[in-house]
């Protein structure tokens, strides 16, 4: 066997291994290189236009953070905190109410005892579930781990690539240089769209909730934006809550919320997205929601979370490496 094929199968073993014996870890370091990836984006942009380092750049664009965050937290968090407050009182209340709708009937009481919790333990549907978000140092001892990875990434990504790439043979090395510049720069084009469609969807969301009378439409708002980070499964989980609030008030303000949310999701869907994608990655939606069924059954909430990243990401390296450099390389003529 020469030295490119074993290099190539130790580095695969060596992630299914990973894989295989510690996903968690494998998600949680894929979710601090999006975080390095986001910083170093915007750091690069800034230092760009002040003709600044990269570092200083990512220094800069983080105290901005900082800044929007201070300022976020002194003129509109104290307004939204309490809607958020008011609306994780509502919630279970209206979910009650709902069980006892759906439990006068015979085939809503089958379904409710379906998928009560109890059920779902003794079934082993709650082990996935909880697999992703309940690692040794916990859900804040991993959030931790996420800033830092995103931190020392952002400073300093060369250092980190070439520690990948030095795995592999010499022959191989310039091919995977080149495949990973463009994954990172695949998932910050995608990092970017994304975080324009969640302002779009939770701007719009919350004004058109404010606008209809509904209660807690900054919250609900808020929360559908944070959702949208989730393509095609997110905005469906955002609406829920909407709609259990919605319900106590009566069929036309249910419709009304149904109609909004699915207003928002097709412009979102049909206007924001294609104009944002004509110059970012564009990924076929039946695999991006065969992953996300993928990632949430093996790994659970955070699966979920990072299956479209790591879609856009995957992607990117089997068109370089393995499409562009082994199997269209056959087909030429000798």
């Amino acid at each position: 066997m020469t030295a490119r094929a074993t290099s190539r199968l130790v580095l695969l073993t060596a992630l299914a291994l990973l894989l295989l014996l510690a996903p968690e870890a494998v998600l949680i370091v894929f979710a601090g290189i999006l975080l390095a990836v986001f910083l170093r984006s915007g750091g690069h942009w800034i230092g760009k236009r002040l003709s600044l380092s990269d570092g200083a750049g990512v220094g800069l664009f983080l105290l901005c953070i900082l800044i929007g965050f201070v300022a976020f937290g002194i003129a509109i968090a104290p307004a939204i905190g309490e809607q958020v407050d008011e609306l994780g009182r509502r919630l279970p209340e209206a979910f009650r109410k709902f069980r006892e709708e759906v439990g006068e009937s015979y085939w809503g009481a089958q379904m409710l005892h379906r998928l009560s919790p109890e059920q779902l333990a003794s079934s082993g549907g709650g082990a996935a579930a909880m697999t992703a978000v309940s690692s040794t140092f916990g859900a804040l001892g991993n959030v931790v781990v996420i800033l830092f990875i995103g931190l020392y990434g952002a400073l300093d990504p060369a250092v980190y690539r070439r520690g990948v790439i030095r795995l592999l043979a010499p022959p191989l090395r310039a091919q995977a240089d080149q495949a990973l510049r463009e994954a990172g720069g695949a998932l910050g084009n995608w990092l970017s769209a994304q975080l324009i469609s969640m302002s779009v969807v939770g701007v719009l969301t919350a004004l058109a909730l404010w606008f209809a009378g509904v209660p807690l439409a900054f919250a609900l708002g808020l929360l559908a934006g944070l959702l949208a980070f989730i393509p095609n499964i997110g905005p469906v989980l955002a609406l829920l809550p909407a709609l259990l609030l919605a319900l106590p008030d009566g069929t036309d303000t249910l419709l009304v919320v149904l109609a909004i949310y699915l207003g928002v999701q097709a412009l979102e869907s049909y206007l924001v997205t294609p104009i944002i994608q004509q110059e970012k990655v564009a990924l076929p939606p039946a695999l991006v929601i065969a992953v996300q069924l993928l990632f949430g059954a093996l790994f659970g909430l955070l699966g979920l979370a990072l299956a479209t990243p790591i879609t856009a990401a995957a992607m990117t390296l089997l068109e370089h490496s393995y499409l562009r450099h082994y199997l269209e390389r056959d087909e030429r003529p000798a």
